[in-house]
């Protein structure tokens, strides 16, 4: 059976059930869904990366002690609030997996915890105890479980982001989901704002590590909305093995299985976010092609798409391809301007406008039309090899100043 996309997010795999409700941890005046739990019905093999920011939120410093062992049951999660830089932070991210493993019957250290939302104020962790019974209650294996949690982990996004993978792996069945949240405030050095990942492939916490390190940097890592990498970044995978295939342990046939899987289900959640970037109106696709090696690809891309001016250009549908080359220069990347072309590309076609590092006439009509979709790709031929590398960003828009101007607020 070849690799396929399934519905159930994080309930997609066998054990698994999640569940969202609103608390109030922000504020009562709205029935937001805020805070989520996944849980095992069995311990699993975890792993997690985490922000390079030097500014870390609570709950990683809290998750880094608890995944010391390889090992987890349940993922906490609010929104609404960070948990970074505020008073008593780890104190009540330590609050959150207790009341956690109270319900669950677990150790607290057994269960990860992530927050997100505005930064430097203390988390009201008391209503999310109040709630825990209430919680633990609406957990489902159910692809209705995942969407709830989707949704409590929700700040700025306008859409839930949620995805699995079905694939057989060592003769078994295996499934693969996963939900996540970001929208701004998002230029990842490690994974992605939240992402929670669950399967019931047998795989062990070293292998599992591995792969999610390889992941992240083919995925998430590939992505920028508008070049901040947030305090709370956390990319977390449980695996409880409830698949029945032989435990992975080293890399091999079944460990390329796993990690096809993986990067599969991840690539396409890190597409959902840069779509959904704050204010976005258009998914913007950076292909390098023909670059030397996969480093230099890698810089230019990112640098592409991380361009405030090339994403304006997009947002104005202004085939302003001198943008492009301009962020290419200063990239950080050694090539030969003088062989670069550069492709516009939608569903509505496909236009050259730069050949040699040199501008051609196109018609900026068709040029126009073409920019005016929801998917835009800028296609960038090197010459200069045989690697590539592709990352996704977002257009710039007046809504996204709109929304950050008061965003604390």
């Amino acid at each position: 059976m070849a690799m396929k996309m399934i519905d159930g997010g994080v309930c997609a795999a066998q054990g698994f059930k999640a569940g969202g409700i609103h608390v109030g941890v922000k504020s009562h005046k709205t029935d937001k869904k805020d805070v989520a739990l996944i849980v095992s019905e069995v311990e699993c093999s975890a792993a997690a990366v985490f922000t390079k920011n030097v500014v870390k939120a609570a709950p990683i410093h809290v998750d880094k002690k608890h995944l010391e062992n390889g090992k987890a049951w349940a993922i906490i999660a609010n929104s609404g609030n960070a948990n970074a830089c505020a008073p008593k932070g780890e104190e009540n991210a330590i609050r959150m997996c207790q009341a956690a493993a109270k319900a669950i019957g677990c150790d607290p250290s057994d269960v990860l915890v992530s927050s997100t939302g505005v930064i430097g104020q203390t988390l009201n962790v008391g209503v999310i105890e109040d709630g825990m019974a209430e919680l633990y209650g609406s957990i489902e294996h159910s692809a209705a479980g995942s969407l709830a949690a989707a949704h409590a982990i929700m700040t700025t996004d306008t859409v839930k982001k949620e995805a699995a993978v079905e694939t057989v792996i060592g003769g078994k069945t295996v499934h693969m989901g996963g939900i996540a949240k970001g929208s701004g405030m998002i230029h990842p050095n490690m994974g992605t704002m939240l992402c929670f990942l669950t399967t019931d492939c047998a795989i062990s916490p070293a292998m599992i590590k591995t792969a999610l390190l390889e992941t992240v940097n083919v995925s998430f890592n590939r992505i920028s909305v508008d070049g901040d990498t947030s305090t709370n970044d956390s990319c977390i995978v449980l695996a409880n093995g409830l698949a029945g295939n032989a435990e992975i342990t080293e890399k091999g046939e079944d460990y390329e299985a796993f990690l096809l899987a993986l990067q599969t289900l991840c690539i396409q959640l890190a597409r959902e976010m840069a779509s959904d970037g704050e204010g976005a109106k258009h998914l913007i696709t950076c292909s390098v092609s023909g670059a030397a090696d996969e480093d230099q690809a890698y810089t230019i891309a990112k640098s592409v798409i991380g361009s405030t001016l090339t994403k304006c250009a997009i947002f104005g549908a202004d085939a302003n391809w001198g943008r492009v080359l301009c962020a290419m220069g200063y990239s950080g990347a050694e090539f030969d301007p003088d062989k670069v072309d550069v492709h516009f590309v939608s569903a509505a076609g496909d236009i050259l406008v730069c050949s040699q590092g040199r501008g051609v006439d196109f018609d900026e009509i068709k040029a126009k039309k073409i920019l005016t979709e929801h998917d835009i790709e800028i296609n960038i031929t090197m010459g200069e090899g045989e690697a590539s590398c592709t990352c996704w960003g977002c257009d710039m828009t007046y809504d996204y100043v709109k929304i950050n101007g008061d965003y604390r607020t």
